[in-house]
């Protein structure tokens, strides 16, 4: 089970990984805080002080097209939010 999905890239998350050293990712959805924990210390080798997750429903979308109706639903994830310890930081564009 690869744990760690993406990692999130807003503006919002870069403004608190400077501030607040918390980074954001989305997981697989049967991860726990433990498993999220262990594979971000073993990826970026760093020390991991808290994880919070949540969890997003899908959201049924519907819109009109010349076929008619047109219905879906978006995908389901869960994110998690790390807060590391003082001192760590994570580079998402060393490989870059």
């Amino acid at each position: 089970m690869d744990i760690l999905v993406k990692p999130i890239v807003t503006e919002k998350m870069t403004k608190q990984s400077e501030t607040l050293n918390r980074y954001g990712f989305i997981v697989d959805k049967r991860a726990d805080k433990l498993q999220i924990k262990n594979a971000v210390e073993k990826m970026y080798g760093v020390n991991v002080k808290s994880v919070n997750t949540i969890r997003y429903s899908g959201k049924n979308k519907s819109r009109y097209t010349k076929a008619g109706l047109q219905r879906g639903k978006t995908n389901s994830f869960k994110k998690a939010i790390i807060t590391l310890a003082q001192g760590e930081v994570i580079d998402f564009y060393s490989n870059i």
